[in-house]
């Protein structure tokens, strides 16, 4: 009952997610699950609009999950939270928000269809967030499922590491064994294996048992929950608080909900809780399951509930000692114009729409000035649909959608430094930034190797705020620019008169200033691709890719026709589905997924057809301010480096017997390493380096300290020379 208080008892706590391609039965699992614990007295089915998790009314008229829901079961060893997420792709950006807090993943499989495209990008974000798996092999009770192709599938596709656990003790054991050494040398002498030791596997991700049985007939689904019962275990927590948010959601009432997950501690009702500078108190505490909740006074490490009270909160915040969640690699790649039917002012309906942007940061719903319109980005028609209904039940508004546009990105070719100044009457700032072509899929990262004797700490995290606070566009189309490492080299505040505002202008300016100057690449999605067709019109469908600019491996050919793997432009393929349709007469099956960027084949026609104007995009100023004779006055993007404060750096080609640059690397104590030889003259030449002239590593966020601390190169292809600078 809602509204009913009671604590946590002490017990063994894990929280487990269902993932699955659509159709391949996540939902009735969990209702198996459910069932079978004696949560519920009655088996739901998708089909009969009944089932315990799926609560929404849009997602049992159209019998798919659309919001990640919680249950709370109680097994033998353990009490598993559980979290079924959705199946279809375009509510992917969803399932991965909650792969931020599982301890293991079920991952569901149709029998009759195998492994799928969805089933690869699945598999590949749960070795991306290092999630314990388990499997289990669905409707294993239709025509056309084969335990044993399907396994050797699984071993092919997914993991050699994928074990029959459907099977008998002896086969089992023999399976297990042969994934570790130290686990064979003691079967060898003891003629067994402990569920200890198969827990372990299961934890480093060294084994992934697999089970066969139908959820809809409740077969071999004991097997699976005695499997999580006995084979998980329970993180290790700290003492000091901690959570980490993954959904924002609101109740009947339109009251704010945080889902989120103890990582450490515990949370109280009544406590204030911290995110960076933020301090919000929490007011309710409400472990929900289905669509029912229980009102908690305290939680302890391990639970996942929701809270009422955080209004400033996010997917992906940290609170209190948690780390930062990593940045979402599943993006939306098409862009739509949202058209407003019913007479609501854009200003008005913007504001409402930010409610929702809330709950899927994945919208990046943003006001284009040029066009005078609100954009959203969007993975599909069904999400485009849900969205559309959504907005007319919770805001009464009538909206629509253009045909859409492609979501492009831009990066840089080669090294520039960007300068930016901002200096109106009464305020001053300057900031000279080093931006480099990063890894494809890196995304944006920072550095620093400025002096505190030049810029104070505090300023220096402002920047760092300045950087990350915002998506910033590029100078071709303005598209986000990304894949690309932005140090700061140097920058410059007045006693008097810096504000914090200054070094906001300063530091958009030096970005834009640095894009202008460089070679700037468009990059456009890719999707990877699965064709089913008949043989004899293969060559057609090889025509067509070559003519996307797209590539492929040799088709795979059978009895039932050919298969043809390949990646090409999301503009080819978007409505390629279509065109299959009609040269197959329906024969033609096509699955995508997306795989990323790449460098745009036709940049010059995208930016053309675009027709963006960085000059006139007077919100992201490519110039600077300065201030002459006591009033400010803009200089251009190509002259500010005359007016600079503060002297270039020389990005000179490397000669083959010149001195071996400056090597960046991390120390344990966080500050960068010179060469001896050029610490030396450094320091002749501006005196001792002290350990406190450089920016604590905390300044930057975690996973762009682990990226640092892992991959930075040991030599540059230029070399850094600049008196300001130290590295």
């Amino acid at each position: 009952m809602n509204g009913q208080t009671e604590q946590i008892q002490e017990k063994k706590r894990c929280c487990a997610g269902i993932l699955a391609h659509v159709d391949a039965g996540k939902t009735t699992l969990s209702e198996a699950f459910l069932y079978r614990t004696g949560s519920i007295r009655k088996l739901g089915r998708v089909d009969h609009k009944d089932s315990f998790l799926d609560t929404d009314v849009q997602e049992r008229e159209r019998g798919i999950t659309i919001f990640s829901k919680q249950a709370v079961l109680e097994l033998p060893e353990v009490t598993l939270t559980l979290l079924d997420t959705p199946g279809h792709v375009d509510f992917s950006a969803e399932m991965e928000r909650t792969l931020q807090v599982l301890d293991y993943a079920v991952l569901v499989i149709s029998g009759p269809a195998g492994v799928q495209g969805h089933t690869h990008t699945l598999w590949s974000l749960l070795r991306r967030y290092q999630i314990p798996t388990i499997l289990f092999i669905n409707k294993m009770d239709m025509a056309g499922a084969d335990q044993q192709a399907i396994l050797a599938s699984l071993q092919k596709e997914l993991s050699e590491a994928c074990v029959n656990f459907s099977c008998g003790k002896e086969e089992l054991f023999d399976a297990v064994s042969l994934l570790d050494e130290g686990v064979m040398d003691r079967y060898l002498q003891e003629e067994t294996i402990s569920d200890e030791e198969i827990a372990e596997l299961i934890e480093r991700r060294r084994l992934f048992p697999c089970f066969f049985g139908s959820a809809l007939h409740l077969e071999g689904v004991d097997e699976l929950l005695n499997a999580l019962s006995r084979y998980t275990r329970m993180p290790q927590y700290g003492n000091a608080f901690g959570a980490r948010v993954f959904k924002i959601a609101r109740d009947d009432k339109g009251a704010r909900l945080t889902f989120l997950k103890v990582t450490g501690g515990e949370l109280k009702v009544k406590s204030t809780v911290k995110s960076g500078d933020r301090e919000e108190k929490i007011d309710q505490i409400r472990l929900y399951s289905g669509g029912k909740f229980t009102l908690l006074q305290s939680a302890p490490a391990g639970t996942v509930c929701a809270v009422t009270g955080l209004e400033k909160s996010m997917p992906g915040d940290a609170l209190g000692a948690a780390s930062e969640a990593p940045q979402p690699i599943l993006q939306p790649v098409l862009e739509y114009a949202i058209s407003i039917n019913d007479g609501t002012e854009p200003p008005v309906a913007y504001g409402k729409l930010r409610q929702l942007e809330e709950e899927d940061p994945q919208l990046h719903l943003l006001w284009d000035s040029r066009a005078r319109c609100i954009r959203v980005q969007l993975m599909g028609q069904i999400q485009m649909e849900i969205l559309q209904r959504l907005v007319k039940e919770r805001f009464d508004m009538d909206i629509s959608f253009d045909a859409g546009s492609i979501v492009y990105k831009e990066t840089v070719a080669a090294p520039v430094e960007g300068v930016g100044h901002y200096e109106p009457l009464r305020h001053y700032a300057e900031v000279h930034l080093l931006l480099e072509p990063g890894e494809p899929g890196s995304g944006l990262q920072f550095d620093t190797i400025c002096s505190e004797d030049v810029l104070a700490r505090s300023w220096q995290r402002l920047i760092f705020t300045h950087l990350t606070e915002r998506s910033h566009p590029g100078v071709l189309t303005g598209s986000p620019i990304t894949d690309m490492r932005i140090t700061l080299l140097c920058g410059r505040a007045h006693l008097k008169h810096t504000e914090g505002g200054d070094f906001r202008q300063s530091t958009y300016r030096a970005v834009r200033q640095g894009l202008k100057k460089a070679q700037s690449v468009l990059l456009e999605p890719w999707y990877d691709f699965r064709l089913e067709l008949p043989q004899e019109l293969v060559g057609h469908a090889i025509t067509d890719i070559q003519r996307m600019h797209g590539e492929f491996e040799p088709p795979e050919t059978g009895e039932l026709g050919a298969v043809l793997y390949g990646s090409a432009p999301v503009a080819g393929l978007r409505d390629y589905q279509r065109e299959v349709t009609n040269y197959t007469r329906g024969r033609g099956r096509l699955s995508l997924r997306v795989s990323g960027y790449r460098p745009c084949a036709e940049q010059d026609a995208v930016v053309a057809s675009i027709g963006y104007d960085s000059e006139r995009d007077l919100e992201n100023p490519t110039g600077s301010v300065f201030c002459d004779h006591g009033a400010g006055f803009e200089v251009k993007w190509f002259e500010v480096e005359k007016y600079a404060h503060l002297p270039m750096l020389d990005l000179r080609p490397r000669q083959p017997k010149e001195t071996a640059s400056i090597v960046r690397s991390v120390q344990p104590g966080g500050a960068p390493e010179l060469e001896k030889e050029l610490l030396q003259i450094f320091e002749r030449t501006y005196g001792a380096i002290r350990r406190r002239d450089i920016l604590p590593m905390q300044a930057l966020r975690p996973q762009d300290k682990r990226e640092l601390l892992a991959a930075i190169e040991p030599a540059e292809e230029y070399v850094l020379q600049h008196p300001l600078c130290v590295g």
